[in-house]
Formats: structure tokens, C-alpha cells, sequence
């Protein structure tokens, strides 16, 4: 049984310095206990700079982020070179909490495309594999970040959609607006780097 949840919608958010991220679109479908995730989104910075937030898992730097990320980091290289990173988050469905780990392997196939895969025996998920997709658009650039995600944990079929869809749209408008205001302080850094030389 395939259950389809989507949210059409576009959120505008504003900040002093008129920032214009605006999350066009989410979709999350469930299929016999795997999940599936795709999140459109616009952010009004250039992709080089979007990708350096979205690869900075140091010293738990993604709660910069969002406040469900406990802890982050890179770990050590997988034995072929491949960089290994680590995030703990966690959520709340009324009295039921839950901390959910992850150690993924991370690829940078181009500077525009990103895509991770799950280490389940470290993980608290049999399989997930994400990506992120970045396209200059106008001045800024469309973001699709797409992911496919089975949980070792067990989780209702009438809650597991929901609080996914649930925990991603309370903290989705803040992540894309911080995203956002940190890659733009990426790429001010690195102009004003750049003309110092």
C-alpha cells in the first residue's frame, strides 16, 4: 500500500537584509515502511556557497542549521578515501521523543550534486540514501534535496508519515532561511578574501 502525502506550498521568509528563501514544495510518500522525501526549495545565494553549509558537519556545526541536530561531525575515511560523516538528531511526537543516528557515506560528485548512503550497522536506519541537487537559478539557486529512508525503529503507519511530514515543516522554514544566511556569509567571506589578494 503506497500512502502520498504532498504540501504544496511556497513560504516566503524575510529577514532584515530581505533574504528571499522560499520552500516551493514538499512531498513525502511511504511505501511499506520505507519513506521517501523531496523538498524544493529556492534560496537566494549562489550554489558554491550553499554547498559549503551543506557539507560543514565539523564540531557539530550543523545545529547552525536546525535545533533537531544534537551533534555532527566528520568521522574517519571509510578505507577507500571516502569521507565518512555523523549527525544526531532529535524529535518529539506528543510524549514520544526520539534520538535518531546516522553514519553516512558522503560523495561531492560535482560541485552541484551531493549524495550520501547510510552505514546501517552504525546507523539507527536499515537503509538511506540522500541527495542534494543545487541549479543557479536567477540570482540565487533552486535546491532539491531528495531522500529515501527505512528506520531500524518501528514507527505506526498512521504516525510515521505524519511526523515526518510533521517535524520537517515546524523546522524546514527556519533550516532553509538559516541555510540561506549562512551561505551568504560563505560567499561575502570568500569575495572579500578574494579582493584582499
Amino acid at each position: 500500500m503506497k500512502l502520498r502525502y504532498a504540501i504544496p506550498m511556497t513560504l516566503v521568509i524575510s529577514t532584515l537584509v530581505c533574504h528571499a528563501a522560499t520552500l516551493r514544495s514538499v512531498d513525502v510518500t511511504e511505501e511499506r515502511g520505507r519513506f521517501r522525501l523531496v523538498a524544493d526549495t529556492y534560496l537566494d545565494a549562489p550554489p558554491a556557497a550553499i554547498s559549503d553549509v551543506l557539507l560543514d558537519f565539523e564540531d557539530n556545526r550543523y545545529s547552525r542549521i536546525s535545533e533537531i541536530y544534537k551533534e555532527s561531525d566528520y568521522l574517519a575515511p571509510d578505507g577507500d578515501g571516502t569521507p565518512i560523516v555523523y549527525t544526531r538528531v532529535e524529535g518529539c511526537l506528543l510524549l514520544f521523543c526520539r534520538s535518531m543516528t546516522r553514519v553516512e557515506r558522503l560523495e561531492v560528485v560535482t560541485p552541484t550534486l551531493i549524495r550520501s548512503s547510510v552505514v546501517p550497522e552504525r546507523s539507527d536506519f536499515e537503509y538511506s540514501a540522500a541527495e542534494w541537487t543545487l541549479e543557479a537559478e536567477g540570482t540565487g539557486t533552486r535546491v532539491v534535496y531528495t531522500m529515501e529512508m527505512e528506520p531500524k525503529f518501528w514507527l505506526p503507519p498512521f504516525v510515521g508519515p505524519w511526523f515526518l511530514k510533521r517535524t520537517l515543516l515546524r523546522g524546514a522554514p527556519v533550516a532553509v532561511e538559516r541555510i540561506e544566511e549562512l551561505a551568504r556569509e560563505s560567499a561575502l567571506a570568500t569575495t572579500t578574501a578574494d579582493a584582499g589578494r
